[in-house]
């Protein structure tokens, strides 16, 4: 769901929901995309928002989600909600509920902009 406010349409922000049946049933969350004056050419900076961040193997505790399809891998072909289906996907298919293994040391030293960090896509198995 889209919450719509007009006061910077370059920021939208997004009510999601863990699917049924897997770790995060029922569990809601916020993202938000920021979008450049390149886009669709450059692709969103999406983070999650809010007091409920996923606890997720590739999800920060500051809501940077390491996802190939939000850096290296994009495309303009790509929608906003190409990029929620593939964060709903990857929530769905977790099997354990944990911070990425450098989470503190990221969290600390990370910018605020996920996009200027040089990500290491190295667990598709979670």
């Amino acid at each position: 769901r889209v919450v719509e406010d007009f006061t910077d349409m370059r920021k939208i922000r997004i009510d999601i929901e863990g699917a049924p049946g897997t770790l995060y049933d029922g569990e809601k969350f916020q993202l938000l995309s920021k979008f450049s004056d390149q886009y669709p050419f450059d692709s969103p900076q999406v983070t999650f928002i809010g007091s409920n961040i996923p606890l997720h193997p590739h999800i920060y505790s500051n809501g940077h989600i390491c996802l190939s399809i939000l850096t290296d891998d994009w495309s303009p072909a790509l929608s906003i909600n190409a990029v929620c289906l593939s964060i709903l996907s990857m929530l769905s298919s977790c099997k354990d509920k944990s911070r990425p293994p450098d989470n503190d040391w990221y969290v600390r030293t990370a910018s605020n902009d996920p996009k200027k960090t040089r990500w290491w896509y190295h667990d598709d198995a979670v």
